[in-house]
């Protein structure tokens, strides 16, 4: 039985880390997508501060297999030399296994939603690990870990497919969420909500109609739809000529053609977020409308 009230809230020992064990699968090059994003709009916030202190990025509840804590570690090192990554599982024996793989820059430690670094990390990755949870246990989770975060930090929590072909995250910031993107590979789909099965854990139950996500990913289709007549030069071009009709249209596109042409999408959270519930908007006005 997967006990979140009592690890989430209340009292727990010092020593035990904070959260359950996740199924622990994955598999190499999963969480590109997100790592594409990361080393993208987010790269700005791995340039060491005034202090030149190195950045630390965590890759929380990597699984059972180290590899994509060792593949955020390469991938983050192309962009910036000084970074740390911490990869940490909840598991002690999956932490054992991963220490060989060990380097200057990349070490392995067993921890939870605490987050057990000696200094604040600038990312934290969770990537597959809050599926297991309720709806209900995610604000709080959020909020443990943005109190972890440097400033000008992000988390980035979401989900993906086995292989990393259909992705989405929420990245939130130490004010809270900010946005929501989707990341899907040209040719592995035929309209843009279905990525709905593999939205975050705040969104994936509140595809229905009258929530916001639900609104967004029908005008997402809808404008999939307009633009088939591009098809003959491409889904990318397809996909770029959506993005930009739904910004025409009022709902809140964020970044540009260089990372629409990837086959990513980025909006603001506030036409998205639950009508109702931890992570509701104050304002329940329609952002888009």
């Amino acid at each position: 039985m997967v006990q979140k009230a009592i690890r989430l809230g209340g009292r727990r020992s010092a020593a035990r880390p904070l959260g359950n064990p996740t199924r622990g699968t994955t598999n190499p090059n999963r969480m590109r997508r997100v790592d594409r994003w990361l080393t993208g709009p987010q790269a700005w916030r791995l340039r060491p501060g005034t202090t030149g202190a190195p950045p630390i990025a965590v890759d929380l509840g990597y699984g059972a297999s180290p590899r994509t804590a060792v593949e955020l570690f390469e991938r983050l090192r192309a962009s910036e030399s000084l970074v740390q990554v911490i990869g940490i599982e909840i598991e002690p024996d999956r932490v054992t296994q991963a220490k060989p793989l060990e380097q200057p820059g990349l070490e392995f430690r067993v921890g939870g939603f605490e987050i057990p670094t000696e200094k604040n990390p600038t990312i934290i990755r969770a990537f597959n690990v809050l599926r297991q949870y309720e709806e209900a246990d995610v604000p709080a989770i959020w909020d443990t870990l943005r109190s972890r975060l440097a400033p000008n930090g992000v988390v980035v929590e979401g989900t993906c497919d086995e292989i990393g072909r259909r992705s989405s995250w929420v990245g939130i910031t130490n004010d809270g969420p900010t946005t929501l993107s989707i990341s899907l590979r040209f040719g592995d789909f035929a309209l843009p909500s279905e990525v709905a099965e593999r939205l975050p854990k705040a969104l994936i139950h509140r595809n229905i109609p009258g929530e916001r996500v639900h609104g967004f990913l029908e005008a997402a289709d809808r404008a999939w739809l307009a633009a088939a007549p591009l098809a003959s030069f491409g889904n990318r071009q397809r996909w770029i000529s959506m993005c930009k009709t739904l910004r025409t249209a009022g709902w809140p596109v964020l970044d540009g053609v260089s990372r629409w042409r990837l086959g990513e999408l980025t909006v603001d959270w506030s036409c998205v977020a639950p009508r109702t519930g931890g992570l509701a908007l104050a304002d329940d006005a329609d952002p888009a409308a």
